[in-house]
């Protein structure tokens, strides 16, 4: 595997973390701030500096490469494969009617199954319900084949999320990314560090990912309560106080940042479902807290893997950006204390984290999560 990582800060030239040198027919990760992706002269600039044609466009809520965490930036990882190969499908939610269960089961049929050894999902972040895209990708998955990735971001803004493959940047566009080959060796892991508090709730009325009733009370006044002085700064406070939600039957509880909220019939729209009977509770998080799931990610991935890795694919939430503030560099570096100097790292902050939990190959949407998905050959 030869990897070329450049990045490019506003007004200034790109610049390249290993010797700058032509690869043969790689698989290109550019990770950007949308309003950038919205230029074509930027979108122009970056062809002209990685003239392939496997080229992936993600939007964020900020940009990983290395130790660095940037905004406002363009980074960009180009990977060839000496013995691994990869294939790229990709489907656009809005030709679905926002149908993403349908999506999900399209795109992986779409997807050739021989040798085939991990999925990974770039996905329009602001209204595709990951939860039901995860379903349909699953739905007739075969092999066990574990699924990674992440929801593309838009800062704090939640106004719209862009991505494409090959074509320019667009909303709606939903990437499948296939990696095969039996000398890859791919691991996974996602951990939050956050924890629970207040009294442990009833979800009582609730469609999909809309929250409406908690308690039988309406989900959205209830929450404000809470927030009390920061209620007027929703929904972009509601990522310092994310949901801690256990659906029924299930010992596992998943994490659920608001992405926004309806003021007339008092609901609350979030990243991934939300069932009925579920138990709610609210959480927070502290600096050093956040930092230490990562460490903790970063060793689950590690475990029971036979070779170093020399990729990791890094999604952190957006709202673990936000409690680290000044300080967010900390949790990439304490993942690369782990992964090993040696690997390369990209990433981005995003408004949803895919990956299994430990032990488990079905994957699951988690917010709040640094998630990791490393690579080697």
């Amino acid at each position: 595997m030869k990897i070329v990582q450049a990045y490019k800060l506003e007004g200034q030239n790109w610049k390249y973390l290993q010797a700058k040198k032509e690869l043969k027919n790689p698989l290109v990760l550019i990770f950007a701030n949308r309003m950038l992706l919205e230029k074509s002269e930027v979108i122009e600039e970056i062809r002209k500096e990685f003239p392939y044609e496997h080229i992936v466009f993600g939007s964020t809520s900020g940009e990983i490469i290395n130790d660095n965490v940037f905004d406002d930036s363009i980074v960009a990882t180009a990977i060839e494969f000496e013995k691994s190969t990869f294939e790229i499908r990709t489907e656009n939610i809005l030709d679905y009617n926002k149908d993403a269960k349908k999506l999900g089961e399209i795109l992986y049929n779409e997807m050739p199954k021989e040798n085939l050894k991990h999925l990974f999902v770039l996905s329009e972040g602001s209204f595709v319900n990951g939860s039901s895209l995860i379903e349909g990708l699953e739905e007739n998955i075969q092999n066990s084949i574990p699924i990674s990735g992440g929801m593309c971001g838009d800062d704090a803004k939640f106004e719209k999320t862009l991505a494409s493959y090959k074509v320019n940047p667009k909303e709606g566009e939903v990437i499948l990314i296939g990696f095969y080959g039996e000398t890859l060796e791919i691991s996974f892991a996602s951990f939050g560090g956050w924890s629970t508090f207040g009294p442990e709730r009833i979800i009582t009325k609730s469609e999909a990912n809309i929250l409406y009733e908690i308690d039988d009370q309406p989900a959205l006044d209830l929450y404000k309560k809470y927030l009390g002085d920061k209620a007027d700064q929703l929904p972009q406070a509601s990522l310092l106080y994310p949901l801690n939600v256990t659906p029924e039957g299930k010992t596992e509880p998943v994490v659920r940042t608001i992405l926004g909220i309806d003021n007339e019939n008092q609901s609350m729209t979030l990243a991934g479902d939300v069932p009925v009977n579920s138990k709610v509770q609210l959480m927070m998080a502290s600096v050093d807290a956040i930092a230490e799931g990562a460490n903790e990610a970063a060793k689950l991935a590690m475990k029971n893997r036979k070779n170093k890795p020399q990729l990791a694919l890094l999604v952190s939430c957006v709202g673990r950006k936000l409690v680290m503030n000044q300080r967010v560099e900390e949790e990439i570096e304490r993942v690369h204390e782990v992964v090993g100097e040696k690997t390369a790292i990209t990433g981005f902050y995003s408004y949803g984290e895919m990956a299994p939990f430990s032990g488990n190959t079905f994957c699951d949407l988690h917010n709040q999560t640094m998630t990791l998905t490393l690579i080697s050959e």
